[in-house]
């Protein structure tokens, strides 16, 4: 059991939810829903509400496991058993370090506008984003603790140039700018969905505070707290923030800007203040950096404590950091990484990246089904049983939206890549049986 000193409370906790959630994604992602429309807007709002239902589910998970990590993974395996508790940790550590791989290049498209030499020189760039990976390796090896300050502190700053820009472009808003509700051509029927999910991965992360569970201060309420009200910040500057946007800036001119809130920031306060949003989105991106670093070394540690993963991932050093896991993570992000700036292999990357997309919503998909079941079991329901079976089947009923929406490529592919993970559960359920 680590001390209370060495654990994290309410903000730490809140901004590691908050962190993982608003990457340098956020900074582009209204100029792609612009060309659209407004409806935009009402697939910001749809996502939105699938997220809270979704961290509710999380919420209220965490105050019936209490004080144990893994979060998606811990969840599922409570109602499903060891397999399906394997494969959403099979599939959600695979996503983690691929992703770290993605953020570190998008941290390189955000500091190209200050350095652009970094879009001349691919082996520069590739240096500044492994030493990114490994400087938060670093970081997180000191234990929660320390990472925990880091993600205090990007948060804040990450947040800052999006509240000066929701804020003050109030006063530059106008109503002219305003994009029509569908510039498609198509449908609104089937324009719903595409806006709808291309805000989706905007909002994956709501369960980072459950998965250090264990080192969290008085888990059962923080973790729950932090899950909620972490959600509800990050949905409150999406949404603003695309409609401020939506009012500052022409559509012609937003649809192609690759910064648009650096570009709302000049017209409010001149280049600076646009240099000064821009920096955001690099701080934006090293958060999240940091934040799913920390969760790329606590999943399989959890789920090596059940010996579902290999024991090298219980590994902790004196920090009470899980080392080795963090070191196996960065050293499989660098090579993917290292893959993206090689010739011929971009395309092999982009690839790889979708395959994850997958594993990404397969876990909240299973942990609500086990909310329902777990809490069938247990005869514990917290308001009533009508009120927990609803909450957990539209919890599924979402989960099971996302993956269909993401493409049967994705959904493919994806199942493919779990698939892969049964040979390595076959082997770990042995060698457990073995043990006893």
């Amino acid at each position: 059991m680590k001390s209370n000193t060495k654990k994290i409370g309410l903000i730490t906790t809140t901004s590691l939810v908050i962190g993982n959630m608003i990457g340098a994604g956020i900074f582009l992602l209204p100029a792609s829903l612009a060309s659209y429309g407004s409806i935009s807007l009402l697939g910001w709002v749809f996502t939105a509400t699938g997220a809270i239902i979704l961290a509710k589910i999380f919420s209220n998970f965490s105050k019936i496991i209490v004080n144990k990590s893994g979060g998606p993974y811990t969840y599922s395996k409570a109602g499903f058993g060891d397999f399906i508790g394997f494969i959403v940790a099979w599939g959600y550590w695979i996503s983690v370090w691929v992703s770290n791989a993605a953020i570190a290049i998008a941290i390189i498209g955000a500091l190209s506008v200050f350095f652009p030499v970094l879009n001349e020189q691919p082996i520069l760039a590739v240096s500044v984003g492994l030493g990114m990976i490994w400087f938060f390796t670093w970081i997180n090896s000191k234990g929660v603790k320390e990472s925990g300050k880091v993600q205090v502190i990007t948060t804040v700053l990450k947040l800052l140039p999006l509240a000066l820009v929701i804020l003050a472009g109030i006063f530059f808003f106008k109503i002219d700018n305003f994009p029509e509700f569908n510039l498609t051509g198509e449908s609104n029927f089937e324009t719903f969905p595409v806006v709808a999910a291309l805000t989706l991965y905007a909002f994956l992360g709501i369960e980072s505070a459950t998965i250090p569970a264990e080192n969290v201060k008085n888990p059962e309420k923080i973790v729950p707290r932090a899950t909620m009200l972490g959600t509800l910040i990050t949905t409150f500057f999406y949404i603003v923030g695309t409609v401020v946007l939506f009012g500052i800036l022409p559509v012609d001119i937003l649809k192609d800007s690759p910064a648009p809130f650096a570009e709302a920031g000049k017209i409010i306060g001149g280049e600076y203040t646009g240099y000064f949003v821009a920096a955001g989105a690099a701080i934006s991106g090293i958060g999240a950096l940091n934040g799913w670093i920390l969760i790329v070394g606590q999943l399989p540690m959890a789920t090596a404590r059940d010996n579902m993963f290999p024991r090298i991932f219980k590994k902790e050093n004196k920090s009470g950091a899980p080392i080795i896991g963090l070191l196996i993570g960065s050293v499989l992000s660098s090579l993917i990484m290292i893959m993206n700036f090689t010739e011929g292999l971009v395309e092999q990357f982009t690839f790889i990246v979708n395959l994850t997309v997958l594993t990404c919503l397969v876990p909240y998909l299973f942990v609500s089904a086990s909310y329902i079941i777990v809490l069938v079991e247990k005869k514990k329901y917290p308001n009533s049983f009508l009120k927990t079976f609803v909450l957990g089947s539209l919890g599924f009923a979402y989960a099971l939206w996302a993956i269909y929406g993401s493409g049967s490529d994705t959904v493919f592919y994806g199942f493919l890549l779990l698939l892969l993970g049964i040979p390595f559960y076959v082997l770990m359920h042995w060698n457990k049986q073995k043990e006893k």
